[in-house]
């Protein structure tokens, strides 16, 4: 019982349920209590209402909406008035606690940024390995790296060739091969081979480390919004009290004073947001679209430019087949696909995995396992086929076989890399035979989800690790006019920040670790959430859970109708308060009544703001 009661929610929930019957026994006064039921209501709802405010005046010398509440609680305690008392604090508490449901915050993406960081690495001194804590890595050590491992340090390659998933820093779909004399980063997996490498940025001056700063800043620095009935709430209680004073001055009847406290009560402005933010949620739900922010279609109504992430975003994030160019007589392109498969079916690259996936899937046939396989890693694949050599990989492995490249494959491949592609030559027995171009490809819905998006007078941009010719093909196809390539994680939150300074508020779309604090400085976010990284998930206010990016028109025409909902119920809200103030002032109504009337306005808000349940903009 005593957990059960530590669990803040279950313990709410619970004081809500025994509050209902007590004030429904309260009203129709049913049976014989020693005291009226509706006290429970007040001691379980309105307590913590009364301390908020006390605290909230005495620390912070903050005047919240709970500040008018706790004012007309007491007043009508004072003067008998039990169950208003009691109706008031039952209401102002749910309002408060569907408000808490709204704005969970997210901080376990950070938690696991730092879990990333490998916690040993292996140091080479003289002749003799040694496995340390990675904290104690110093500059100028020598480290060696093997297969599978994560790179505890920024450095630069000493020997060795290797393969690296960048995907952490960059984004970058396919790993990077890397020689000597090449960059490395903290936080990024060698994929094949053993490198030794020279410690460069050690401890917090690595890239990982940085990245982690990053995120930590980039969500301290965002701005949290107030609830409109905070917001207001100063005016609220000075026009309340004004009217509550003038009032028992000029009719000497205090009762009325308590009943105009009574029906300024925001209770309705208070439910005015936070319905229908829950309902815009619901809404979104439906299509998929996770909403982990309770105020995030508030912010997404104010965004003036939304940012993409290429890799995984606009992209599958998956390298995939998209030209087979044989240049042999013997070799057609089925027999040039079929022999580039049979080459890489043991090979655990990327780009090999694709080439097999794509003959199986294009001809239905099996594919014959080769007589002998080498990795030759960062430059391609050797194998033995029905008594040939064979190579499939870059330009550096046929340079290295002394493997001539014809003229007509190195400009088409040229051309193909303008295009984003990357490309496999393959060569039998020593001749050169033909080339496959891999490229990674567009989701079929972008062309048509960027249009709608600049329909809404939203701009777009691409921010992208791939390189300039890459993003820029990209980006034409998707229709995005704005490019931004080559960015590591600190330059797309550089320019998230830039646009943000000139008042253009951005709402960024990512999948990737590496997006995670652009994610986080953005007025508003939204990660992939089918394929897309544990932290960017964490990182965001909002998830596509099934990666479906042609619901963000929806969710941006939701977060408009969402948000021109909370007017009309504020509006109204208002509206009726002031006619119940009239004729509080008047003496038509007494504090019961005027309780009633005035819950008049929060049942209209949430019918009002349950119509966005199954809200959907006709097209």
């Amino acid at each position: 019982m005593l957990k059960f009661l530590k669990d803040e929610e279950k313990r709410t929930l619970l004081f809500f349920g025994i509050s209902i019957p007590s004030l429904i026994i309260s009203f129709f006064n049913i049976g014989s209590f020693p005291v009226d039921p509706a006290w429970i209501a007040i001691l379980l709802c309105g307590i913590p209402i009364i301390k908020g405010a006390i605290a909230g005046l005495v620390t912070e010398f903050d005047i919240k909406a709970d500040v008018l509440v706790s004012m007309a609680l007491i007043a009508s305690i004072f003067i008998g008035e039990i169950f208003a008392a009691g109706e008031v604090a039952f209401i102002m508490a749910l309002g408060a606690y569907l408000e808490e449901r709204t704005v969970a915050k997210a901080r376990a993406g950070i938690e696991k940024l730092v879990h990333l960081t490998p916690t040993t690495s292996r140091v080479v001194r003289g002749n003799e390995e040694l496995i340390i804590p990675a904290e104690q890595i110093k500059q100028g050590d020598i480290l060696r790296v093997f297969a599978g491992e994560t790179i505890a340090v920024d450095g630069t390659i000493l020997k060795g060739q290797t393969s690296i998933n960048q995907s952490v820093m960059t984004g970058e779909s396919l790993p990077v091969d890397k020689g000597e004399g090449d960059e490395v980063f903290s936080g990024t997996v060698n994929q094949f081979g053993t490198f030794d490498m020279l410690a460069q940025k050690v401890g917090e001056d690595s890239s990982l480390q940085r990245m982690i700063r990053l995120v930590e800043s980039a969500d301290a620095g965002k701005a949290k919004i107030v609830g409109i009935a905070d917001r207001w709430a100063t005016w609220i209680v000075v026009i309340a009290l004004l009217a509550a004073v003038i009032t028992w001055f000029a009719t000497g009847e205090i009762i009325r004073s308590v009943t105009i406290l009574v029906v300024f009560c925001p209770c309705a402005l208070v439910l005015a947001t936070p319905t229908a933010i829950m309902a815009g949620i619901g809404n979104a739900s439906k299509y998929g679209i996770l909403i982990r922010e309770g105020d995030a279609l508030e912010r997404l109504g104010e965004v003036k430019r939304i940012a993409f992430d290429k890799t995984g975003t606009l992209t599958y994030g998956k390298p995939a087949v998209v030209q087979v160019y044989s240049i042999s007589p013997e070799l057609d392109g089925e027999a040039l696909l079929k022999l580039a498969g049979t080459v890489e079916l043991r090979s655990e690259h990327p780009l090999g995995k694709a080439i097999v996936t794509e003959y199986k899937q294009r001809y239905g046939k099996r594919l014959e396992q080769p007589e002998d396989f080498k990795l030759l890693a960062g430059r391609g694949v050797y194998a033995l086929y029905k008594g040939k050599t064979v190579y499939a990989g870059n330009e550096s492995l046929f340079a290295e076989q002394n493997i001539p490249l014809p003229d007509e494959l190195i400009q088409s491949a040229e051309k193909a890399k303008v295009d984003g592609c990357t490309t496999i030559y393959l060569a039998q027995n020593k001749n050169t035979v033909g080339m496959i171009n891999l490229s990674d490809t567009l989701r079929p819905d972008v062309q048509q989800t960027v249009e709608e998006i600049h329909q809404t007078g939203i701009q777009t941009i691409l921010l992208t690790g791939d390189a300039p010719q890459a993003a820029t093909h990209i980006a034409h196809m998707a229709g995005i006019k704005e490019t931004q390539s080559n960015c590591l994680p600190e330059t797309k939150l550089q320019a998230i920040r830039t646009y943000q300074k000139q008042s253009q508020q951005v709402c960024m779309v990512g999948d990737g670790i590496n997006d995670a604090p652009a994610l986080k400085a953005a007025h508003v976010s939204i990660a992939m959430g089918g394929i897309g990284s544990d932290i960017a998930i964490d990182a965001a206010d909002i998830v596509l859970v099934g990666d479906d990016i042609k619901e963000i028109p929806h969710l941006l025409q939701l977060s408009k109708k969402t948000m021109g909902t909370i007017r009309v119920n504020l509006a109204a809200s208002m509206a009726l308060n002031f006619i119940a103030i009239g004729l509080a002032v008047t003496g038509i109504l007494n504090p019961v009544v005027g309780a009633l009337v005035h819950n008049v306005g929060s049942v209209a808000v949430i019918i009002n703001s349950s119509l966005l349940l199954n809200w959907r903009k006709l097209k």
